[in-house]
């Protein structure tokens, strides 16, 4: 709970933000504006404000948190986990070239549509609506952390009036908004974050830091080996990634994609350091370490933490708001064979306010915030043959089918626990959830390959 002392500059600075977002954003007059990120003259955004937008848009405030629990936990092994994540993005943009130039694809839905049929590619738009709610509250309870505890008062209220500020100026401009801001967010984040971590890091120094840890399976190893098994998948059904792979041309597209990768990473492993300062001095393991530590070091370093947060948090909820618009808006109805049409804006508006209003809903019942990426990253596995075997065939829906669904069972079965312990690799916390990624890999790319092999032999 906030000192009532600081109580009004941290109320004041969440009200801030949202006034000063809503005022620097512009207005989308045009659809190609609201859904495609474009001025009103129709030209793209730049490739300096595309690697802004990808960078700080998948800077998550639960991403930030999540790395500096596991640097707590792992030491560098677990920034290093959590971290391998953002090679996720020149993975992406690898594969979204190839596909642009190769297949001239136009969108991921629009490409599943033609190569694998109607039925594949509602249900991958089913899969990327709940990823885009899970990204609503992760993130949103990240910020209401540090104005209470979870399930407090403050805590919902702080979540809730965050998730207002971002939504209004979210409706204002669409993807325009979205990116325009996502410059002002990166150059605040990176600015903020480096002040953080001029107070922490110096009191160990770079030697002791980065000497804490073991590279063993059970101490972190198993969690960077997930990582980089779902690097193949995780990136295709984020659609906050993946949209703005087709708005800029196919180079400058890939340019930024390999840019803000880097330094996601970067940043990311950078961050984890504040959990392994927490390590060493012995505080103990939680779910909010960044917090933990700053609060440590006093009231200015909470507030910048604060700060540090609600910037991160704030470029993912409304490029989240953005994509289920054009989600909505756009692809939805394209798959039901009809025109969006000048509704398309309205519709994606109203889809916002939906997301805002019920997207809160875990948040508010209280859920674990790193199982948003984990079990929603094994649940796509499927999706790695899907994209990276697509020149393999020119229509096979089967190939998609006993791809992605096994995924999706293989996923479910890991949360409700029905996976069996031998599937584990190694006896670390994440061993079966290792064993899981990595035979189940293997299941849904051999499930793509079958109905090609039979096509061939036929």
């Amino acid at each position: 709970m906030l000192e009532p002392a600081y109580a009004l500059y941290f109320w004041g600075f969440l009200l801030l933000y949202g006034g000063l977002m809503y005022a620097i954003t512009p207005r989308a007059h045009t659809v190609t504006a609201f859904f495609r990120g474009t001025d009103d003259a129709g030209r793209p955004a730049s490739g300096w404000a595309l690697t802004c937008s990808i960078f700080i848009s998948w800077i998550f405030a639960k991403s930030v948190t999540n790395a500096a629990n596991l640097g707590a936990a792992y030491g560098v092994v677990g920034g290093l986990a959590y971290a391998a994540y953002w090679l996720s993005i020149p993975f992406a943009g690898w594969v979204i070239y190839r596909l642009r130039r190769r297949h001239a694809a136009t969108g991921l839905v629009a490409f599943l549509t033609e190569r694998y049929g109607k039925a594949a590619a509602a249900a991958f738009a089913v899969a990327i609506l709940i990823r885009l709610y899970n990204e609503v509250w992760s993130n949103t309870a990240v910020v209401g952390a540090y104005y209470g505890k979870p399930g407090t008062g403050t805590f919902i209220a702080a979540a809730l009036v965050f998730t207002a500020a971002s939504l209004c100026y979210s409706v204002k401009g669409g993807l325009r908004s979205s990116i325009v801001t996502d410059v002002i967010q990166s150059v605040l984040f990176v600015g903020i974050m480096s002040v953080v971590l001029a107070f922490v890091l110096p009191q160990h120094g770079a030697p002791q830091l980065l000497s804490v840890g073991r590279f063993t399976l059970d101490a972190g190893v198993d969690l960077l080996l997930v990582a980089l098994l779902q690097v193949l998948s995780y990136p295709f059904h984020d659609p906050v990634l993946t949209d703005r792979g087709f708005i800029t041309e196919e180079k400058t597209m890939l340019r930024a994609m390999v840019w803000s990768g880097v330094l996601g990473f970067v940043c990311i492993f950078m961050f984890s350091l504040v959990g392994v300062h927490a390590k060493l001095e012995g505080l103990p393991a939680g779910e909010n370490m960044p917090g933990e530590v700053a609060r440590a070091f006093g009231a200015l370093p909470y507030l910048l933490m604060t700060l540090v947060m609600i910037l991160a948090a704030g470029s993912t909820l409304d490029s989240t708001f953005a994509a289920v618009a054009k989600s909505v808006g756009i692809e939805l109805p394209a798959l039901l064979g009809r025109t969006a049409g000048k509704r398309a804006v309205t519709t994606g508006m109203w889809t916002m306010i939906a997301f805002a209003a019920f997207g809160n809903v875990p948040m508010i019942a209280g859920t674990d915030i790193l199982q948003a990426t984990t079990i929603s990253g094994t649940m796509v596995m499927g999706l790695a043959p899907v994209f990276l075997f697509a020149g393999l065939t020119r229509h096979s829906p089967w190939s998609f089918h006993l791809a992605f669904w096994p995924g999706v069972a293989l996923g479910i079965a890991l949360t409700v626990g029905a996976i069996p312990p031998s599937w584990a690799i190694g006896a670390g916390k994440y061993g079966l959830l290792l064993g899981t990624n990595f035979y189940g890999l293997i299941i849904c790319s051999a499930g793509f390959l079958v109905p090609i092999a039979w096509q061939r032999l036929r």
